[in-house]
């Protein structure tokens, strides 16, 4: 069975960019959500992907971008992937696809099996597709809240036309148990290897990928 691929969200330092690459993620996340405590400036970004390990897949976390947030990301950090993670329609991730060229991952949030429905229709225009917990009401963030969802939802409904990722309250107790439920093959994590928002923690990284990949 393939290797569980881990993406690790929320780079904010040269040494988490470094100690996600030594625990083995595949992915990197680069929040551009500027409410978010793990959001990065573009000069910030620009310069950490730059950096960035050979072999980590850098994605740009966006919200509801407009064109001109895209081209000004895109024109200055070399992105891998674009994270739309807010409200955009089936057509709006056709277009940025088309626009700029690059991978696009689109964010699903669920919180009853009714939310699972718009993964087909998404799944059909996006390269691949996030099943997140949906943030709880009057949260300030779309994600990143350490936030489960009920596993079993996806018991029955494990393919889609695209690849998918598993999100939303992933730790390194509990991410074992989330795949093994699931069938999920990449994960994301955030808050789940950090001390304090947004503070990355190498040993927790680290864990985390060796539970993930131990299953």
């Amino acid at each position: 069975m393939a290797e569980i691929r881990v993406k690790i969200c929320g780079m904010k330092t040269r040494a988490d960019m470094e100690a996600a690459a030594s625990a083995g993620a595949a992915y990197v996340g680069l929040n551009f959500f500027a409410k978010s405590a793990r959001s990065v400036s573009i000069a910030q970004a620009a310069a950490l992907a730059s950096e960035a390990p050979v072999g980590l897949a850098k994605v740009g976390l966006v919200v509801n971008p407009t064109d001109a947030d895209l081209d000004a990301i895109t024109g200055s950090v070399p992105l891998d992937m674009i994270q739309l993670h807010g409200q955009e329609s089936v057509e709006r991730v056709a277009e940025i696809k088309s626009r700029y060229g690059l991978p696009v991952m689109k964010v699903i949030g669920v919180a009853e099996a009714a939310d699972l429905a718009p993964i087909d229709l998404y799944a059909q225009v996006a390269d691949q597709i996030m099943i997140d917990a949906k943030a709880p009401k009057g949260a300030k963030l779309p994600g990143g809240n350490g936030v489960a969802f009920d596993w079993q939802l996806l018991a029955s409904k494990k393919y889609w036309q695209a690849p998918w990722m598993l999100a939303g309250g992933l730790t390194p107790e509990n991410v074992a148990e989330a795949i093994r439920k699931t069938g999920a093959r990449q994960v994301d994590v955030a808050s789940g290897v950090e001390t304090a928002p947004a503070q990355k923690d190498a040993d927790l990284m680290r864990a985390f990928v060796e539970a993930a990949q131990a299953v």
